[in-house]
């Protein structure tokens, strides 16, 4: 039934199904204008009384299905966020939806409590501050609590996960696919990983890698895994360089800095994943290779694989000159865009070029790490 134009006296009439809220039930009904035409009634044979809703108190609700129905409840005191009426009312009648929707402009209004948006920023803030104490604090902690638990050979396999992912990362279509293994470059490699290791006790089979890619980079990866890209090795001056950098990430692998990082970074994507969406296990696993490729350990640990390094070299005679001469490259590309150190994962290559050199003014006698001719060979290990 049609309702009549609201200019005549007699109260309009339409149908609708009412649902009480307290109960499954739902009512077919009568919905009149009342005579003083300030609210409706509805009214049914299945309903103990017919129920008066005010036309100011009505609100529509747009979550439903159906975008040529209304659905009513109204405006009332509760402790919910929303003051309102737990009843509904579905209207289809194309004209009596149209009435309420031109003549009620209060229908859309959203009803909260007093203080209700301070309430709401207090528990954003609360939230936000639980999420950075878990990723900053918590998380942390737990990764490196983790990093001495976890088994070796699981370490071993996560990192060669790890690894094959980076070739992906970095355009290789299977895994090995970027190894660079020319037999003369590769013996010049083992001969240096030999001289700097020889009588330490690392913890792991090194496996040591040189990446076919301009990348200038060098990562540790979790199980003793560690990558020289070809761009570090094209770029530096010398062999005892690509040496210090080696002994970095070696330095890295001892104190399972990579494992500890990794774990952080999947966990931080899984905890992430929960507050923004499904994130799959690829997708961890590619935020790991990301951090890994970025070296983004934190300062401490970076300041101690420095240290670490320094005294692999001590102890290898190798001369720390050329570690000294990376971070000078590192601090001229930098430029006048480096971050402030309390910004920065890394501490600021000027300083650690400093060091670098304090310590080979200190050093006894030294010998390169390798010939000329060895050193050649390794700089076309891709060839």
């Amino acid at each position: 039934m049609h309702w009549i134009s609201a200019a005549r006296s007699e109260p309009m009439k339409g149908q609708g199904i009412f649902f009480d809220g307290e109960t499954a039930g739902r009512h077919h009904v009568d919905v009149g204008l009342s005579p003083d035409r300030q609210a409706l009634v509805i009214s049914s044979d299945t309903l103990p009384a017919p129920l008066r809703w005010p036309l100011p108190d009505l609100r529509a609700l747009s979550d439903h299905a159906q975008d040529k129905h209304l659905v009513l409840t109204r405006h009332m005191p509760t402790d919910d966020e929303a003051p309102r009426d737990p009843a509904r009312l579905v209207l289809r009648d194309p004209v009596l939806v149209d009435w309420l929707l031109t003549s009620r402009p209060s229908l859309r209004k959203s009803d909260l409590h007093p203080g209700t948006g301070r309430h709401i920023l207090r528990n954003a803030v609360l939230a936000v501050g639980a999420v950075a104490l878990i990723l900053l604090v918590i998380l942390p902690a737990l990764a490196g609590t983790l990093a001495r638990l976890i088994p070796l050979e699981t370490e071993m396999r996560f990192g060669r996960a790890v690894t094959a992912q980076m070739e992906r990362f970095l355009g290789a279509s299977e895994n090995g696919a970027l190894d660079c293994d020319a037999p003369a470059g590769r013996a010049a490699l083992d001969k240096m990983v030999q001289r700097l290791t020889d009588g330490r006790d690392i913890g792991y089979d090194l496996n040591v890698r040189v990446f076919d890619h301009p990348m200038l980079n060098a990562f540790a990866a979790p199980g003793g895994h560690v990558v020289l890209v070809r761009g570090l090795i094209d770029e530096a001056e010398t062999p005892d360089a690509v040496a210090a950098v080696l002994a970095h990430e070696i330095g890295h692998v001892v104190s399972r800095d990579a494992t500890r990082n990794a774990l952080r970074v999947a966990g931080s994507a899984g905890i992430l994943s929960l507050i923004l969406g499904d994130v799959a296990g690829g997708a961890v696993l590619v935020a790991v290779a990301d951090q890994m490729l970025n070296s983004a350990y934190s300062r401490e640990a970076e300041r101690n694989a420095d240290a670490y390094a320094l005294q692999m070299l001590n102890d290898a005679g190798i001369s720390s000159d050329g570690f000294g001469d990376f971070f000078d490259r590192l601090a001229r590309e930098e430029g006048g865009f480096a971050l402030p150190e309390y910004l920065s994962t890394h501490p600021l290559s000027a300083e650690r070029a400093a060091k670098a050199r304090d310590n080979a003014a200190g050093q006894d006698a030294t010998a390169p790490v390798l010939s000329e001719a060895e050193w050649q060979a390794l700089r076309q290990i891709c060839d």
